[in-house]
């Protein structure tokens, strides 16, 4: 079994910035891929950003030049730097990771939620 455990989530005005961390732990080989999801209330939950192993990265367009993700392997830590933050980013952020077990079997975790609020 593995959690991921979010902090970071906050209020802000447009133009703002705000960092989410998210912290793995528990039965872990390696961790694949790891990335951000956002949810919109009345909306599906949509990816925002991910970084393999390798450390290459993917964005959603309305984040790139934005959001900034990265990933500290030896933390099992994958973070999200958001800067020049709009109204539409509020929605709740959830990280997940594709995870190897020490078993070798593999499954996908999703961490708790983090409310991110920018007022204009």
């Amino acid at each position: 079994q593995v959690q991921l455990v979010e902090s970071g989530g906050g209020s802000v005005q447009a133009g703002g910035s705000l960092r989410l961390s998210c912290a793995a732990s528990g039965s872990i080989f390696r961790i694949n891929s790891m990335g951000w999801w956002h949810q919109a209330p009345g909306k599906q939950r949509e990816l925002v950003a991910s970084v393999n192993s390798g450390g290459r990265t993917n964005y959603a367009d309305s984040v790139k030049g934005r959001f900034t993700i990265s990933r500290d392997n030896a933390a099992n830590t994958v973070y999200l730097q958001m800067n020049s933050l709009k109204p539409e980013d509020t929605a709740v952020y959830y990280c997940n990771a594709d995870v190897t077990h020490i078993s070798r079997s593999t499954s996908v975790y999703w961490g708790q939620g983090a409310q991110v609020t920018v007022s204009s």
